[in-house]
């Protein structure tokens, strides 16, 4: 019985010095995984604070920024001056409101053209690969080319005298003798146009993975097409027009080329892009331009913020 009891309690001993040994190793192991995963990391987070969190501070420090009375005009100087949010907010309040008002209607107009686009090509013709790949092809490859230039050909095409006006006029949606460049419709028609593939992509991606049983499903039930659509296609759906719209209406809303008198827009459309092109810019005023800028990420930041939680897809934040 004295040597079971000695073997036993070596057999404990040995167990003790084993898990002991394995708990070394997995701390051993956890602190490699841990420099592997900060090495790793290392570029990614440099590059950020480089070129992300650097420019972000200094635009908020140079939002502060008062005029130096010893210099000339553009000499500024760190004070703490919060009263240009509110200067800038007072002065550019057509422009903050207008461009919001913008880009939701023109994230609306964007959603109610892609969501049919993406649902032919994500769900009708998936039958046929070849003819699904060669229809978003069809989609996309209008976007290949410069936004600018894009911008530009539609501008010549809507201008005064172009065959597309005269059919517009006809047809009643411009007065005859009228113009449509420099039109707040206008400027809402580049937007919708130029960001269709932002809205069309992730609702392409969602509807593609759609499984179509739960559709056959859906009519097997004698559902109507319309109850199919709202109870089943919207709901499984509502991943890809959430991520949509956020991609359409973030950048929409800083765009400043749309609404710019060199292209689609004039004077009486301008947008915050266009005022903070003016101000930095032209009349190097740039505490007001910093603090326009700050003021417009923040709103979006909030508004989205709003938006993902109304929707109910927290997990897109």
């Amino acid at each position: 019985m004295a040597i079971a009891g000695l073997s036993a309690d070596a057999k404990k001993g040995g167990s003790r010095r084993n898990s002991k040994g394995a708990s070394k190793s997995a701390l051993k192991g956890d602190r490699k995984g841990a420099w592997v995963a900060g090495i790793l990391l290392a570029p990614g987070l440099i590059y950020l604070a480089l070129f992300f969190l650097t420019p972000l501070v200094q635009l908020v420090v140079t939002a502060l920024e008062s005029p130096d009375p010893s210099y000339a005009i553009g000499a500024y100087v760190y004070d703490f001056n919060v009263q240009n949010f509110a200067d800038v907010v007072v002065k550019y309040s057509l422009q903050i409101f207008r461009t919001f008002g913008y880009a939701l209607l023109a994230t609306i107009f964007a959603l109610l053209i892609s969501y049919p686009l993406a649902y032919f090509v994500g769900v009708k013709v998936r039958r046929w690969p070849l003819l699904q790949r060669m229809t978003l092809v069809l989609v996309i490859a209008p976007f290949f080319i410069s936004f600018l230039l894009r911008t530009v050909a539609w501008k010549q095409l809507l201008s005064v005298g172009s065959p597309l006006l005269d059919v517009m006029q006809n047809i009643g949606l411009v007065p005859h003798g009228g113009y449509f460049i420099g039109t707040p419709a206008a400027v809402v028609f580049g937007l919708t146009y130029n960001f269709i593939p932002f809205m069309t992509l992730p609702l392409y991606t969602t509807l593609e993975r759609l499984d179509g049983r739960l559709l056959e499903a859906g009519s097997d039930l004698y559902a109507n097409p319309f109850k199919v659509f709202t109870k089943i296609t919207l709901p499984l759906s509502m991943p890809g027009v959430v991520s949509g719209t956020l991609l359409t209406f973030i950048p929409i809303a800083g765009d400043y080329v749309n609404a710019s008198r060199d292209f689609l827009g004039s004077s009486d459309t301008s947008m915050i892009g266009n005022m903070v092109d003016q101000d930095f810019l032209q009349n190097q005023n740039y505490p007001y331009a910093s603090a326009l800028s700050v003021l417009l990420m923040a709103t979006i930041l909030i508004l989205v913020s709003l938006y993902v939680r109304r929707a109910g897809t927290e997990e897109l934040l």
